[in-house]
């Protein structure tokens, strides 16, 4: 998991009025309505700047702050460079417009101002783009190779990997399943709280429930050894795997398999397409 360091907020927060203060409001509103802490955290990050821009100006009210600033505030971003010279990209600066409209949505809604001066601010175009560097399906072949199936670990991190490169699924969803999310009937896997909090089902196709199989059969009760949990994918303990545990080990198979390409478990989400996948043999 990523760690951020979080610097004070700039301003006076002694002010229940000014900038400073109501993003604190802010912040702890979305902490209380059960938005997860790296969200709450990224945003205090990204609305820090636009603090520090508006107190260089001496601009200090929510109420002093108008569209027009605003959009001054987005050609800042955009003529703004970092300490390596390079701007920031579009997706960037859009987080961080996106930020500021959030959060003076949420004001005018706290009824802290009567107007809302982001409303209409209007974010910069991004292009979507594959990644650079997709892996090909010989590529993707040659990692899931790379496990060790005389262990339960090496079996463990196969049938994930099955599941990632079956289904499309974001690394922290694929090891928050739990044994009831699976509908082989319809071959589907409900997907609890992803991106955005919200429930969706997914296709998975007959090999990576296959591999789910074996493993269920051969690796899981020797990781478990008696303790029970309905989470799918387990450590020797009984936990639940850590997400920087599992990109390291994809990036040893990626290096085991002689590619160099950037990245880890994202790979695998940018090479599926969420379609079933035909049946294959275990090989």
């Amino acid at each position: 998991m990523r760690k951020f360091v979080c610097k004070p907020l700039p301003g006076d927060a002694s002010d229940p009025q000014g900038l400073t203060a109501l993003l604190e409001r802010f912040l702890l509103w979305m902490e209380t309505h059960h938005y997860a802490a790296g969200t709450v955290t990224v945003r205090r990050i990204t609305l820090s700047p636009f603090l520090l821009w508006c107190h260089e100006r001496s601009v200090t009210q929510a109420r002093s702050v108008t569209h027009e600033m605003l959009e001054r505030y987005q050609r800042h971003l955009y003529y703004y460079r970092q300490r390596n010279g390079q701007p920031l990209s579009l997706s960037s600066q859009s987080h961080r417009l996106t930020a500021l409209r959030s959060w003076f949505a949420w004001l005018v809604r706290e009824r802290h101002l009567e107007h809302d001066p982001a409303r209409e601010l209007q974010l910069p175009r991004d292009e979507r783009r594959l990644p650079r560097h997709p892996l090909s399906q010989s590529e993707v072949e040659a990692v899931l190779a790379q496990a060790d199936l005389t262990t339960p670990y090496g079996l463990r991190h196969r049938a994930i990997l099955e599941t990632l490169y079956s289904t499309g699924l974001r690394r922290e969803e694929a090891l928050s399943l739990e044994l009831a999310d699976f509908d082989r009937e319809r071959s589907t896997v409900l997907v609890r709280r992803g991106k955005g909090k919200k429930d969706r089902f997914v296709p998975i196709g007959a090999r990576a429930l296959a591999w789910i199989d074996k493993y269920l059969a051969e690796a899981r009760p020797q990781l478990l050894a008696g303790r029970t949990t309905p989470l799918l994918f387990v450590t020797n303990t009984g936990q639940r795997i850590h997400a920087n545990q599992l990109s390291a080990q994809v990036r040893k198979y990626l290096r085991q398999a002689g590619i160099a390409k950037p990245g880890a478990c994202h790979l695998f989400r940018h090479y599926a397409d969420c379609r079933i996948m035909p049946t294959r043999l275990l090989s």
